[in-house]
């Protein structure tokens, strides 16, 4: 708030006494939280891990709410410094959090503060997530020609989604394992395993950061870097400007409705599938799943459905550089939709054997693979290119990923209302439009493959 009140003149942030006051205000809460962690002056835990507060926690609401009246008081003042959105944004800032810190003094046991971190951190990893996506795309767009993009293709599209598929399977066997080290048994209640699965999992999300960090360093070395920055600076309505532009021109291109309807039907079905698949081979066979162990749904997944998907998006790369998006973006569906109906025999048949339900799994993977390769060069290709090629394909990007997401939402409702195994043959008829929208898609730009 500060940087936008005294941007030009910060002397006078360093002499305003409430600045001051505020900083204060800020340091002597951190310091008293770090000190009730040790002398529980907030709040203490019982033996049956029950939260309770003691009569210091009211400090903790109090200092803040102080400091935040501080702050409005300089808002009132300034406010013919700051624009009406600047000025919104920043009242929200402190409105919000003061309503939230009222309702926690008369109501007991919603901890708002869990909830609004757990809310603020998962959106910073989406923003985070996001940003490098487009990023990655951008760079492979950027740096390599049409021939080279659809040649490296399947090796982008594996090494893509190679991590869910580790995140997926074997960091989630690795959990399994760890949890039995620490002493979770199977079949027992929630509350009995929690203390072993909170360890493993806390050793697991370690080794994502540690890895994250070392790759972060590694692509800080290798990745090319031919592109020039921008430079100047853009005012917030010439950016706006900029951004109405940008979507306006996504939503004019040729052939434009069509393209947005096929990248949704595309995953319509993997929408449905992807959030029950796991809990289907969780679910003991009563209820009309496959009754697997963790550690096995991680082998399946992480072993031989890894291995697969890679294998499945190299040849699917190599199929597509050989003949041509146009003539293989129908059978490239075709394979995507193979693991569908490989879940509808799991399902209907409920086999015992382990390497059955493995091949299952394994096909599901190929399948995904192969036929994924065919979506995104689509939207490289077909749908980027042109003034704002990176800002359109991640445009496309996320109009596909709404795609999964929305079905995705409903899916365990479904799946509840209908059963495993109807579930699964609904899931089935679901991929029909995408059959229909592929056989009929219109192509903006030749894509032939030329004798030399």
């Amino acid at each position: 708030m500060c940087c936008w009140i005294f941007e030009k003149d910060p002397k006078e942030k360093r002499k305003n006494r409430r600045v001051n006051a505020v900083y204060a205000i800020c340091s002597i809460a951190i310091l008293l939280v770090c000190v009730s962690q040790f002398t529980h002056l907030y709040y203490y835990i019982d033996a049956q891990n029950y939260y309770h507060r003691n009569p210091g926690y009211y400090i903790s609401i109090l200092l803040p709410v102080l400091g935040m009246l501080l702050d409005f008081s300089l808002l009132l003042q300034f406010r013919q410094k700051l624009t009406r959105g600047i000025l919104a944004s920043l009242v929200s800032y402190i409105v919000l959090p003061f309503a939230a810190a009222i309702v926690l003094l008369f109501y007991y046991g919603m901890s708002l503060i869990n909830i609004s971190i757990s809310i603020s951190t998962m959106a910073v990893i989406a923003f985070s997530g996001a940003t490098h996506d487009i990023a990655c795309d951008g760079v492979y767009m950027a740096e390599l020609n049409k021939e080279d993009q659809a040649k490296y293709i399947g090796v982008q599209g594996a090494f893509y989604n190679v991590a869910k598929l580790v995140a997926n399977g074997g960091l989630v066997a690795l959990a399994g394992m760890l949890a039995e080290y620490f002493g979770a048994i199977e079949g027992a209640s929630i509350d009995a395993n929690k203390g072993a699965y909170s360890s493993a999992w806390m050793i697991i999300f370690a080794v994502i950061a540690a890895v994250m960090v070392l790759l972060g360093l590694y692509h800080i070395k290798m990745l090319p870097s031919t592109q020039v920055p921008a430079t100047g600076k853009k005012s917030t309505s010439e950016i706006m400007q900029d951004l109405v532009n940008v979507i306006g021109n996504f939503f004019t291109k040729k052939h434009i409705v069509y393209y947005i309807f096929f990248i949704i039907l595309y995953r319509l079905a993997e929408g449905f599938i992807m959030k029950v698949a796991p809990l289907f081979l969780r679910a003991s066979r009563e209820v009309g799943g496959l009754g697997l162990s963790l550690t096995e749904i991680g082998t399946l997944n992480g072993v031989f459905g890894s291995a697969a998907f890679v294998i499945g998006s190299l040849l699917g790369g190599i199929f597509v550089a050989r003949y041509g998006l146009k003539k293989t973006l129908f059978m490239l569906c075709c394979v995507f939709n193979l693991p569908f109906l490989a879940y509808t025999f799991l399902a209907v048949v409920q086999p015992t054997s382990l390497y059955l339900i493995g091949t299952c799994i394994t096909m599901e993977y190929f399948g995904y693979g192969f036929g994924f390769v065919g979506l995104t060069l689509f939207m490289m290709q077909q749908i980027a290119p042109g003034k704002h090629q990176m800002s359109h394909y991640a445009f496309a990007s996320g109009i596909m990923n709404l795609g999964v997401m929305l079905p995705g939402m409903i899916s365990g409702y479904f799946s509840d209302l209908l059963g495993y195994r109807s579930f699964f043959i609904y899931v089935l008829i679901a991929t029909i439009p995408a059959f229909l929208m592929t056989y009929f898609i219109p192509f903006t730009y030749d894509d032939s493959k030329k004798k030399k």
